[in-house]
């Protein structure tokens, strides 16, 4: 699924989860994320900025990352990330 375009900014908001479910990111309506690795829930926090399709991501140790929306797919650095679908 797509994400929706809100002026000129993808919706990016929700949780965005890898095809084995082990990385799960969750980008939050405030700007922040939280992702989980495995077990190991908030493994990384932090902020992200959405520019067009383009995500930005400072971790809450200072470290940065980016990240494009492609056809509804999330690419962030290495990752490969689906919008995860909420059940009905």
């Amino acid at each position: 699924m797509a994400g929706t375009v809100e002026g000129d900014h993808v919706d990016v908001v929700g949780m965005w989860v890898t095809t084995d479910g082990h990385i799960r990111q969750e980008l939050l309506p405030d700007g922040r994320y939280d992702e989980a690795r495995g077990e190991r829930r908030s493994a990384y926090t932090g902020r992200y900025t959405v520019t067009g399709s383009h995500l930005d991501y400072v971790d809450d140790t200072g470290f940065t990352a980016t990240g494009d929306i492609r056809g509804g797919v999330l690419y962030h650095e290495h990752l490969v990330l689906y919008r995860e679908q909420k059940s009905s």
